[in-house]
């Protein structure tokens, strides 16, 4: 029975598990997606993201403690500088773990965690499904409009193009007559131009 297992050990001594959550959060800090076990992930989750709480407030205190934690200045400035004005109106769940499968050596359940906010995929797609949401109710009465709208926007538009038609011919066909003439009426005044100052 598990009565009052609040952590996993992940079949480490405390020093030994500490190290590799430290190493494991500046992965993940540093790249912004790492894959790791299932059960590490899980950790993982609970170990970076009071840490990312914590870098909302960009102060010396704060710093000073988040660096206890990781252990290296490069993540710190990282997370102080990229990751937290990204999620600065998060309110929390920074970080997603997925499932990928099993690993081919000994069969451990895979996940992969990442940081919910740097995946552009992820970002991209989001938008489209709530625009799919927000349509499917309004668009049972905009189909009973539609019809009664289609006939009257389809008119004006054929009596535009039939407008426009000979509009577009006629200039063409000004444009080519001028043309043809223009060459030849010139080109013997240029002629005789020249004959003259020759003489």
């Amino acid at each position: 029975m598990r009565h009052n297992k609040a952590i996993n050990h992940l079949g480490r001594k405390s020093g030994h598990r500490k190290a590799m959550l430290a190493n494991m959060a500046t992965s993940l800090i540093l790249h912004k997606r790492i894959e790791t076990t299932v059960a590490k992930a899980k950790a993982l989750r609970m170990y970076v993201e009071p840490l990312i709480s914590k870098s909302k407030e960009d102060s010396t205190h704060s710093r000073r403690m988040v660096f206890s934690y990781l252990k290296n200045k490069y993540a710190v400035t990282e997370l102080f500088r990229v990751v937290a004005p990204k999620i600065a109106d998060r309110p929390g769940g920074y970080t997603r773990v997925l499932k990928t499968g099993f690993r081919k050596g000994d069969g451990a359940d895979m996940a992969l965690i990442e940081l919910v906010d740097f995946n552009e995929a992820a970002l991209a797609s989001t938008p489209a499904k709530e625009v799919k949401k927000s349509g499917t109710r309004r668009s049972r009465s905009k189909k009973a409009a539609a019809p009664a709208e289609t006939p009257v926007a389809e008119a004006p538009k054929a009596e535009e193009t039939a407008v426009e038609t000979p509009v577009e011919t006629a200039p063409a066909a000004e444009s080519t007559t001028p043309a043809t003439e223009v060459p030849a009426s010139e080109a013997p005044a240029e002629a005789s131009a020249e004959e003259k100052k020759a003489e």
